[in-house]
């Protein structure tokens, strides 16, 4: 299933869950998935929906092990609801890991706030759950990981792994605006640092892990794992011709990085849910098989789906 840690071939077995407006916080969307498996034969899928307004809550379905298509529940309340009002996190929240620690599960998360000058501020928090994940409840109500010189419009939290007593952090730092098409995007890129807690970490940013390429103005949402041969990372990469594609890279020590694009193995369909872009991809090895949960067309707004490798 896997040669030398690379993946070498995912094959897409279709969508399995958008929100189509139940209630008025979920109107669609079910972007930055993660999944895990939560009991027997049960996943657990967490992912960000949102209302009229484009505001994100996080909220969970449980699908079937051996076949994710089949949704066995679905949460009719969001497990992590947007910040109070002028906190770093009062105009959305998505996700960005979720991290199994002493029987509890800590959901590291980006908070959005509206600001007047550009488009909005995202830092990252952290929530903590007692009951699987169902629901969660914020560590504090000031970001883990606040703005820092290179970060001054946003640090987001997307990977934290946790090995020898050490919290290993890989985010994306916003640097700048890009404007294109009379529109301002976020330049970012991936960075990587440590925590000794997995809440405390430092506010300057040293270590810079994948950098932008060519044509290519932001590369984020680090999806990074442990392998036989040190570590692989998937990531999205956005091109000024706004093609959305996952990119993939090998490292040896959890640092250095080298860049293999073609080997990320998901590419987006000829037509569907997933014919505009193919994004976000978070990995789930279990019993019964390695999967690949992403999104599809309008960074999830069509929903998530999912592949095997073979």
């Amino acid at each position: 299933m896997m040669e030398g840690g690379i993946a070498v071939g995912w094959k897409k077995k279709g969508k399995i869950y958008c929100p189509s407006g139940e209630h008025s916080w979920e109107l669609n969307t079910f972007m930055t998935p993660h999944a895990l498996k939560v009991e027997e034969g049960v996943i657990r899928i967490w992912g960000g929906v949102r209302d009229s307004q484009g505001v994100s809550r996080i909220k969970y379905i449980d699908v079937e092990e051996k076949n994710p298509s089949n949704v066995l529940y679905v949460s009719d309340r969001p497990s992590l609801d947007i910040g109070n009002p002028g906190c770093f996190d009062d105009n959305g929240v998505i996700l960005g890991d979720i991290l199994p620690v002493n029987n509890r599960l800590f959901l590291y998360y980006v908070g959005f706030q509206h600001v007047q000058k550009v488009k909005f501020f995202a830092f990252s928090g952290v929530a903590i759950s007692d009951d699987g994940g169902k629901t969660f409840e914020r560590y504090s109500e000031v970001p883990i990981m606040d703005r820092s010189q290179q970060g001054r419009y946003g640090r987001c939290i997307h990977t934290v792994l946790h090995e020898e007593g050490i919290f290993k952090c890989y985010y994306a730092v916003i640097n700048d605006w890009k404007k294109i098409s009379d529109n301002y995007y976020p330049v970012y890129n991936i960075w990587y640092t440590s925590s000794k807690d997995g809440v405390t970490f430092p506010r300057v940013d040293t270590c810079l892990c994948v950098d932008v390429e060519g044509d290519e103005y932001r590369i984020g949402r680090p999806k990074v794992y442990k392998t036989n041969d040190g570590y692989e990372m998937y990531y999205t990469r956005d091109l000024i011709s706004k093609e959305y594609i996952v990119g993939y890279a090998i490292s040896k020590n959890g640092v250095d990085w080298i860049r293999d694009d073609k080997k990320a193995g998901l590419q987006k369909s000829k037509e569907g849910w997933d014919s505009e872009m193919a994004c976000y991809p978070v990995k789930l090895s279990t019993d019964s098989g390695d999967y690949l949960f992403y999104n599809g067309n309008g960074m999830g707004k069509t929903g998530v789906g999912y592949a095997t490798l073979e």
